[in-house]
């Protein structure tokens, strides 16, 4: 079980894994993410109904206990023996692949309660299951999904950015669920450097890295052409590139994005800045399908999230992989390690 500690010895909190959708698949991979607490998966409790886990437990033969848990601190004495749940019950039984727009308050809940937690110092992190879009909106939710919901909440001058994990990429995505037209549209200078600014904070104080050089992408194929298939690199990239440059900032491009993610090109940078979604999460999808995980930077807490959805068409049947939820959790308990360093009263 890997440790986190503050100075002197005592851990840091325990990580909060929130409910996700309950037709999905979240209480499937948090149960097989439990029993992995022995590959290095830090100690996390679920904020769930515990009655739904159990039944999830008893129903696909995994055999992990649960147990009711009062108080975060609680954890990391029953994570060894038991999955920790502090008890959020749900308004209708949950049915695997079945929505049920009763049980939106308990999703929304879990998320306010895990944000609680770790603004009080009480979780080191926030771990997302996916949510179900659709039925979060049938019950009058209003944000786009997670990111924005969250960094609504947290207040203040947070500027969330998408970053996904996964087969030796960072890879962020300057526009994200836009249909690319509008992508385009939205892309500026401004966006692009903003972006950049979270990004090379966070290579630093959340990877451990003493300076990250990030590729910039240009849009157009070959970057453009000098222009001649297309003016954004020109008018737009460069400009940003420069800035970022001129703040200290290791940035290189724009470059050809069809030359940005083959085996000998990878090890020259440390994350990628993308002009679009797919531009971004192609590459990441193909190297590393099961296992990346979705970051969002630029909170004052650390919040990753598994990149997948909730699965329904496999929901309750035993065959959805926890791989990308473990990465989520052991790279939330190595991002808010890395935090502690940057305390005087923290240290791992």
């Amino acid at each position: 079980m890997t440790a986190i500690v503050r100075r002197g010895g005592a851990r840091l909190p325990p990580l909060a894994l929130t409910m996700g959708e309950p037709a999905g698949i979240s209480a499937e991979i948090a149960l097989k993410a439990w029993l992995r607490r022995g590959d290095g998966v830090p100690t996390f409790f679920a904020i769930d109904d515990p009655a739904r886990l159990a039944a999830a437990s008893h129903g696909l033969g995994l055999l992990a206990p649960i147990r009711e848990i009062l108080r975060p601190e609680e954890a990391s004495f029953v994570f060894p023996e038991a999955l920790p749940v502090i008890a959020l019950r749900l308004a209708a039984p949950a049915v695997p692949s079945r929505l049920d727009p009763l049980n939106a308050r308990a999703v929304l809940a879990s998320i306010d309660r895990a944000l609680d937690y770790v603004r009080q110092g009480q979780a080191a992190a926030i771990v997302t299951n996916p949510i179900h879009k659709k039925a979060l909106y049938d019950a009058g939710f209003r944000h786009p999904g997670h990111t924005e919901y969250l960094a609504e909440r947290a207040g203040g001058d947070a500027a969330p950015v998408m970053m996904l994990v996964g087969g030796g990429l960072r890879v962020v995505p300057v526009t994200i669920h836009l249909p690319l037209r509008e992508a385009i549209d939205r892309l500026s200078s401004e966006l692009i450097v903003s972006q950049g600014r979270i990004l090379a904070r966070a290579l630093v104080g959340d990877f451990g890295l003493l300076r990250g050089r990030i590729a910039v992408a240009g849009l157009n194929p070959h970057g453009g052409e000098d222009g001649t298939l297309g003016r954004e690199e020109i008018e737009i990239i460069a400009p940003a590139v420069e800035r970022l440059r001129a703040e200290g900032v290791d940035a290189i491009g724009p470059l050809p994005p069809d030359t940005l993610f083959h085996a000998g090109a990878r090890p020259r940078y440390h994350a990628w800045l993308c002009m679009y979604h797919d531009q971004a999460l192609i590459p990441l999808k193909t190297l590393d399908f099961e296992r990346g995980v979705n970051v969002t930077l630029g909170l004052p807490f650390v919040r990753t999230s598994p990149d997948h959805g909730t699965a329904l068409a496999i929901a309750g049947t035993g065959q959805a992989s926890e791989a990308s939820l473990v990465a989520a959790l052991m790279l939330a308990g190595e991002m808010a390690a890395r935090r502690a360093l940057s305390s005087p009263e923290v240290a791992v």
